[in-house]
């Protein structure tokens, strides 16, 4: 007898079971590297600046090389993920960003240097759209923020892992040591080819019936396999360009304000987390306590990334996300007006979950309005798009600090893109309800 089987409906009806937590554990361990590369720059660029006698625009622009390389990694990974399969594109882009890590921190010269970060973040800006898209297309329903939340607080741990070594191995075997770190995945490797499945939807077009059948069995322990079986996907296939689809059926002024969320979110975070301890060794503080701000920065960013994913999974995620970019912009203001230490790592850190951990929700935030056979592409080209952001974040930071403008002014300058972030959010959700409740619904297939 044939049957037929929606494998993504059967993925989602399943409960969380070891299979979902493997997911979890491999997804947060390479997150917590993304998170390493985001803060690693900002520790060691005091250090570089005095090492290699750059000027403060000049190391902006060096911060900015990874994330040009994060731009078109995203772009280009994102988009054959969805021809290619994610588990394919992972591996490469682990072996691609632990590589030119480890040279990193072999650089010569800041050009080569230059060149070597722009390759990592080919590598970086490759993994991270993939590693959420494959968490949120095996996350049983109504889970698929606090999965998504949860790997992304391994983002905000390898921030917080950053500040901490670099303040311990940086006096003592200087700034190469840092980056040594950052190549321990290349070890991950065989492991990852093991155990990480690939996409279901890249299966089903492939009909790769006899993959599905093994991924299924794994995903949902209440399924069992049958000897003629058909596997289909909650939407169709879409024939035409996955770039393309991303502006058809009313989702042009949705993607377009999704977009804008990630490039002002991005500008915070990489503004912020590549300038904190230079602008406060500016204002007079010692670099050992300006590594110290950049530490309590992540940690904020790492029990917002959990606290939020829960609270986004209650109140639903785009009011969630309007609430905390606001708050972004309050915390970063009142960054340049905190004269009590206690307030000032207080404000560090609420700044920290504010904006990593609002970046975070922006990917579950994401995923829930394209299909399964497009959500690469998407989490890709706005990740790609957000990337500019980031590009512009240490760019401007190095800018403002060439400026000589005050403390206050340096950070009310960072603080403005949370409130058009939250406006964005605002239309995106408007457009959202639209584009969903138009969406075609398959039926039940019957056997």
């Amino acid at each position: 007898m044939h049957v037929t089987t929606n494998a993504e409906k059967l993925i989602e009806k399943t409960k969380l079971n070891k299979f979902h937590w493997m997911l979890l554990f491999w997804g947060a361990l390479l997150m917590l590297f993304d998170g390493f590369d985001l803060t690693i720059y900002g520790a060691v660029v005091p250090t570089l600046m005095d090492e290699w006698g750059i000027s403060a625009v000049q190391a902006g622009r060096y911060g900015s090389y990874a994330l040009f390389g994060m731009m078109f990694g995203a772009l280009i990974f994102g988009t054959l993920a969805d021809k290619l399969g994610r588990k394919k594109i992972i591996l490469i882009c682990v072996a691609i960003f632990s590589l030119f890590m480890l040279l990193a921190g072999l650089a010569p010269s800041p050009e080569i240097f230059g060149l070597f970060r722009f390759i990592t973040g080919l590598g970086l800006g490759g993994m991270m759209p993939n590693v959420i898209g494959l968490i949120s297309e095996y996350s049983p329903e109504g889970m698929r923020s606090r999965m998504i939340a949860t790997i992304m607080a391994g983002y905000s741990i390898g921030g917080v892992i950053a500040a901490f070594l670099s303040m311990l191995l940086i006096s003592n075997f200087g700034w190469e040591s840092v980056f040594f770190f950052g190549a321990i995945p290349l070890l991950f490797l065989p492991f990852l080819a093991k155990v990480l499945p690939d996409s279901v939807g890249s299966l089903v077009n492939k009909n790769d019936q006899k993959g599905i059948q093994k991924i299924l069995v794994k995903a949902n322990p209440t399924y069992t396999p049958s000897e003629n079986e058909t596997f289909v996907l909650n939407k169709p296939k879409e024939t035409s360009s996955p770039v393309k689809n991303l502006f058809t059926e009313k989702r042009g002024l949705l993607t377009v304000m999704i977009w804008l969320t990630y490039f002002m979110s991005l500008l915070m975070i990489y503004g912020l987390n590549t300038w904190l301890p230079k602008f406060m060794t500016e204002a007079g503080f010692p670099l050992g306590s300006s590594l110290s701000f950049l530490l309590a920065l992540n940690v904020g960013a790492t029990i917002g990334a959990i606290l939020m994913g829960w609270l986004a999974d209650r109140w639903g995620v785009g009011r969630a996300l309007i609430l905390f970019f606001l708050l972004a912009t309050v915390s970063i203001t009142s960054l340049g007006f905190a004269t009590n230490m206690i307030l000032l790592y207080v404000m560090l850190a609420i700044a920290g979950a504010a904006t990593v951990g609002t970046q975070n929700l922006t990917h579950s935030y994401t995923s829930q309005f394209y299909p399964i056979t497009m959500r690469s592409t998407a989490l890709g080209w706005a990740l790609a798009v957000g990337r500019i952001g980031g590009i512009l974040g240490p760019t401007i930071g190095g800018i403002l600090l060439a400026s000589n403008l005050t403390l206050q002014l340096n950070f009310f300058i960072f603080a403005i893109p949370g409130v058009i972030a939250a406006f964005a959010v605002f239309l995106a959700n408007q457009q959202g309800r639209k584009v969903i409740t138009d969406e075609p619904k398959l039926e039940k297939v019957a056997t």
